[in-house]
């Protein structure tokens, strides 16, 4: 078993910093799904966790708040839903921790610019074109 949750490259959570609930898993499983406890929830504290550097600890409490909840009961088993919880925690602490970079504005090229007006001029010229000839209804 895995003793980190990878997140990003720059961030690996320990296990042990995250806090397991099962309960009672709702929709098909007869009565497998009314004795076994396979919905699997996993807390992150986001506050007081140690790994977190103090930018990405702002960066998370700005974007997801002191505590991120994940739940995951599409499985019958309690070992896959906990696969897919973890899985699903990384997804949004990475989302969260991702910067987008800012967006360069650019310019059009010459040659773009030449295409455009070039296309423009053909299309008008076709609809010139097109402007001398009857229809066929008259």
């Amino acid at each position: 078993m895995v003793d980190d949750l990878r997140v990003s490259g720059s961030l690996r959570i320990p296990l042990a910093e995250l806090e397991w609930r099962f309960s009672r898993s709702g929709g098909p499983g007869g009565q497998h799904a009314n004795t076994a406890d396979t919905r699997a929830e996993v807390r992150f504290d986001v506050a007081a966790s140690p790994t977190l550097g103090p930018r990405q600890r702002a960066r998370l409490l700005e974007r997801l708040g002191p505590v991120v909840r994940v739940v995951a009961s599409d499985s019958r088993s309690q070992a896959r839903n906990r696969e897919l919880a973890l899985e699903r925690l990384a997804a949004r602490l990475a989302e969260a921790l991702h910067i987008e970079r800012p967006r360069r504005p650019t310019r059009p090229s010459k040659g773009a610019k030449e295409r455009r007006l070039e296309a423009k001029r053909q299309q008008g010229e076709r609809k010139r074109m097109r402007a001398g000839h009857p229809t066929r209804d008259d």
